[in-house]
């Protein structure tokens, strides 16, 4: 068992060496491991789904195929109708699998930008810096990959509150309504 002298004073049990320091990055290293532990559970069941999917496309060429080579009737027509709602609904899910990705990418930088300020605030020589604070944000904003994070990230930055910078437009009219294909 180790000498508890030697163990920092926490919040619970604040003495003279208590540092609202200490505790701010516990926080964030809390809030970054949640987010891993979430991305993980996640990517967990998208796995399974993409496994799930690729035999479904598989099942439905195979459907479309001998479905093609029945001779005309309203069985085969009723067929490959379904094989083609089957289609639309897998693209449409594919689509979301984009999202998906998106969400995940979005999530990685907000760990590693939680973990950047936590390292920047448990370093007493950078904390009181202010061209450190300012080189970590210049370095968030420029890992942004679309223009409406940059948006929200300059409004805040601003001075804007949370839900000033969530009512902002998600897209403008350059950006249009385009879907990024990975």
């Amino acid at each position: 068992m180790s000498d508890k002298s030697a163990i920092p004073s926490r919040a619970e049990q604040p003495d003279l060496d208590w540092s609202q320091v200490r505790e701010t990055v516990m926080m964030l290293h809390l809030a970054v491991a949640q987010i891993e532990r979430t991305m993980g559970d996640g990517n967990d069941s998208v796995n399974t789904l993409t496994r799930s999917f690729t035999a479904m496309v598989g099942k439905s060429q195979s459907i479309h195929v001998a479905a093609d080579n029945l001779p005309e009737s309203r069985e085969k027509d009723t067929i490959l109708s379904n094989c083609q709602e089957i289609e639309a609904s897998m693209a449409e899910a594919i689509m979301a699998f984009q999202f998906y990705d998106q969400l995940t990418q979005r999530l990685t930088h907000i760990g590693n930008s939680l973990d950047d300020l936590a390292r920047l605030v448990a370093d007493p020589q950078r904390l009181y810096n202010p061209y450190e604070w300012h080189g970590l944000q210049r370095a968030i904003r420029s890992k942004y990959t679309n223009e409406a994070d940059r948006r929200m990230f300059d409004a805040i930055l601003g001075g804007a509150s949370i839900q000033e910078a969530l009512a902002l437009p998600s897209s403008t009219a350059e950006d249009g309504d385009r879907i990024e294909l990975f």
